[in-house]
């Protein structure tokens, strides 16, 4: 299973190096090394007038190397988490002493003589040295023990609801079908136990899609034909890994927000599929115009952001969209596949 900012346990560098192929750590990189410049070209430019240009020059000569490196780290990503911490940041300086080169051939005239290409060495290897030391204190910062806690309080958020619409569910039918109740019993149970679980790892598609069947039951006990359900899923990869009670939390804003509010009830539709490497969630349910838990509704989502960005960073997103009578949520994130 996939997990956040889990420490290995043995030596090597995947628990200190940033992620290289993630997309905001990427961006990061890109914004730091460029803050670093113009601080270069305040320091050593011999007027604020000339500023600007001064920037464009050193910019200009640049971009190009440090794409190439950013494009190197991506690809290189996979050997460099397997080398020993010591030697993954020596790999690392190294690259950025070799861009560096490539930086002052690039320059030609502008920069003359072994002087010339030994600034640009010791100034790289300084960037990276920062850089390194920028995305390490970040991960501090991020810490196993912070980060799960984090989630815990995120995820513990959900279950009031969920607890009272699930028991409310069995006291409706307890008399009328005994046998019905204890079974609903038993997979309230199954919920549980997955909500008490550890939660700071990635679960299968297919366990969140089950969970999600067991708690859809336990709504028709209270809703009966009012709540219907319509799964496009044939497309999804069912191994793909997603945070856990992802899903889970939208069917119930669906039902809470747009069935429960409605006489007639209503239809939620959820679309499931990749595209490219991204994995896609779409929730889409009525709008009911009497239902006023619009505060709610906001503080789910913004919980569910928050989970994935615990997760996946930048790579991950959620946007929503209201029309035509319908409330549309949209997921998406990297579809991540067990190792």
């Amino acid at each position: 299973m996939s997990s956040i900012k889990q420490k290995p346990s043995s030596p090597a560098a995947g628990g200190v190096l940033p992620d290289f192929r993630n997309l905001g750590v990427l961006l990061r990189l890109l914004l730091l090394i460029n803050l670093l410049a113009v601080g270069t070209v305040l320091i050593t430019g011999e007027a604020l007038t000339d500023f600007l240009s001064d920037f464009i020059a050193f910019a200009g000569r640049l971009e190009l190397p440090l794409l190439y490196a950013a494009a190197l780290l991506y690809i290189g990503h996979p050997l460099l988490v397997r080398l020993p911490v010591r030697w993954a940041v020596v790999a690392v300086l190294a690259l950025a002493a070799a861009v560096a080169v490539v930086a002052w051939m690039l320059a030609g005239e502008l920069v003359g003589g072994g002087e010339g290409v030994l600034r640009w060495v010791l100034w790289a290897v300084a960037a990276a040295a920062l850089g390194l030391g920028y995305f390490d204190y970040r991960n501090r910062l991020l810490s196993p023990a912070l980060t799960e806690a984090r989630l815990m309080a995120l995820t513990a958020r959900i279950r009031p609801h969920f607890l009272f619409n699930s028991l409310n569910g069995v006291l409706g039918v307890i008399r009328s079908d005994p046998r019905r109740a204890e079974r609903a019993l038993e997979e309230l149970a199954e919920l549980f136990r997955v909500q008490m679980r550890e939660n700071r790892e990635l679960v299968r598609l297919d366990d969140e899609l089950r969970l999600c069947e067991h708690y859809l039951d336990l709504e028709r006990l209270r809703l009966g034909e009012r709540l219907q359900v319509h799964w496009q899923t044939e497309h999804c990869p069912r191994d793909a890994l997603v945070p856990p009670l992802l899903l889970q939390p939208l069917l119930e804003n669906a039902v809470y927000h747009g069935i429960e509010p409605a006489a007639a009830g209503g239809e939620i539709r959820v679309q499931i599929y990749r595209r490219g490497k991204e994995l896609r969630i779409e929730v889409d349910n009525p709008v009911a115009e009497q239902a006023d838990h619009h505060e709610g509704n906001r503080m789910a989502l913004e919980n569910i952001r928050e989970r994935l960005m615990l997760f996946f960073d930048l790579e991950a997103g959620l946007d929503t969209e209201a029309r035509h009578g319908r409330y549309r949520v949209r997921i998406r994130m990297p579809c991540r596949r067990p190792s």
